[in-house]
């Protein structure tokens, strides 16, 4: 009894070939999908980023004697701490009222970071965060 034509090693003949459709169809699917996650981590490492970047600010601010000086300290740590985080300028802005003893000091840390952008999608991302400290009643006096 003879084999059929089509059937080498119990396969058809025409399934050769098979496994490099299979790899050039999944290669830029899978590379996509790396491409993918990797876009999202960077936006989750730019939100841990921001929220030690508010925290920084606001104690460098409320360690200050006045308030021109703890603002420019707070802008100072918090672009310090995002310099390879954002894509974009730090912005920094009080939220809490007044710059007096026994009261609290509360900034906002705002910036535009590259998350999708690698992917070349134009999406603004930008991501805030917000801390409080207390002003610290053995503020400098220099």
């Amino acid at each position: 009894m003879s084999v059929p034509p089509l059937l080498k090693r119990g396969r058809a003949a025409d399934d050769s070939g098979l496994s490099t459709v299979e790899v050039v169809i999944l290669a830029p699917v899978m590379i996509l999908f790396i491409l993918v996650l990797v876009a999202f981590g960077q936006l989750v490492d730019g939100r841990g980023a921001l929220d030690g970047a508010a925290r920084d600010a606001a104690r460098a601010g409320s360690i200050q004697k006045d308030h021109a000086t703890a603002m420019a300290e707070a802008k100072k740590a918090a672009e310090a701490n995002l310099a390879d985080v954002c894509s974009g300028p730090v912005n920094v802005k009080q939220t809490s009222q007044g710059f007096e003893p026994d009261t609290i000091f509360t900034v906002e840390v705002s910036c535009q970071v590259r998350g999708l952008a690698m992917l070349g999608l134009d999406v603004p991302t930008t991501l805030s965060a917000s801390f409080s400290s207390p002003l610290d009643p053995f503020r400098r006096s220099v």
